[in-house]
């Protein structure tokens, strides 16, 4: 199964800072490549343990004795862990967002190049997909989800435009979608607003940005101290729940003072946010929105 190359390779996997006869976690597992270079630094004592929700991904499974793959949602991380024995571990490794493979198979529907019916489900075991925000959602619904995650200006109208268009029939196809919501498409921008109005869409459907949240409020309770986790993020909304949560342990407002001024946080930042180089962005163009932060539990 085609996966491409991992972004931020060796940037995110230096980041854990690996001890041979540590426990990692791998919440995004995809094509297998981040595990397969944790893998190479672990000892025949480590362990590492990977995520994903995709079914798709099973078939890049390693044979490795130091190796398990979980079929889940990353949310479900510390839960997971438990049942299999492992209360805390000392690194955690995310690569957010679409796999290259999921965006390169038209009939999953996440990108802008095929026709695909609306799907956009990263767990195609789910019964919710683009098809039930598309056509169920009522406009306010809808406008929020595009003004909130596409940070659309025009998505009122938008949305009042789909609620139209569907009461002569069901808008079943990224190509259908596209038609109904032409007059906001400017040739010379139609790429960039269609990639808006998907990542809106596919944010709801998969719950992402809660997702996050939840994934990361865990890592404080199953890093040991001095752990790490190094994270990729590729749009804003992702990133700022990181950095936040890095910086004071919240995602919104300022972390508490106590009486002497100092503030209790969960983690320090490593370093400052990583980007890919050029050359890598020239050989991967998906990498050319990344952001690594690393980060080590005090």
């Amino acid at each position: 199964m085609e996966y491409h190359n991992p972004v931020l390779l060796k940037e995110s996997v230096d980041g854990l800072n690996i001890i041979p006869n540590g426990i990692y976690v791998d919440v995004t597992f995809g094509g297998g490549g981040h595990s397969r270079e944790i893998l190479k630094r672990l000892g025949p004592e480590g362990k590492l343990i990977a995520f994903d929700q995709d079914k798709d991904a099973l078939a890049n499974t390693i044979e490795d004795s130091r190796f398990l793959l979980i079929n889940q949602n990353f949310r479900l991380m510390k839960r997971f862990l438990r049942f299999h024995g492992y209360k805390t571990v000392d690194g955690i490794l995310g690569d957010f967002g679409v796999s290259s493979h999921q965006f390169d198979v038209a009939e999953r529907g996440f990108s802008t190049r095929f026709e695909a019916d609306l799907d956009m489900r990263m767990n195609r075991d789910s019964n919710f997909s683009a098809f039930t925000v598309v056509n169920k959602y009522d406009e306010e619904e809808l406008k929020n989800v595009l003004a909130n995650y596409g940070e659309l200006r025009s998505a009122p109208a938008m949305a009042r435009v789909i609620v139209e268009a569907r009461s002569d029939g069901k808008i079943k196809t990224s190509e259908q979608l596209k038609k109904v919501l032409s007059r906001f498409l400017p040739a010379h921008k139609e790429n960039k607003i269609l990639a808006q109005i998907y990542q809106a869409i596919r944010i709801e459907v998969n719950q992402e940005l809660e997702a996050l949240k939840e994934f990361l409020l865990q890592t404080n309770d199953v890093l040991e101290p001095g752990g790490r986790i190094s994270l990729i993020s590729y749009h804003s909304l992702e990133d700022r729940l990181v950095k936040r949560y890095i910086r004071n342990g919240l995602f919104e407002g300022e972390a508490e003072k106590d009486v002497f001024g100092r503030v209790d946080v969960p983690f320090k930042a490593v370093g400052k946010f990583i980007i890919p180089s050029d050359e890598e962005i020239k050989q991967n163009n998906r990498a050319r929105s990344a952001k690594l932060r690393i980060a080590e539990k005090i």
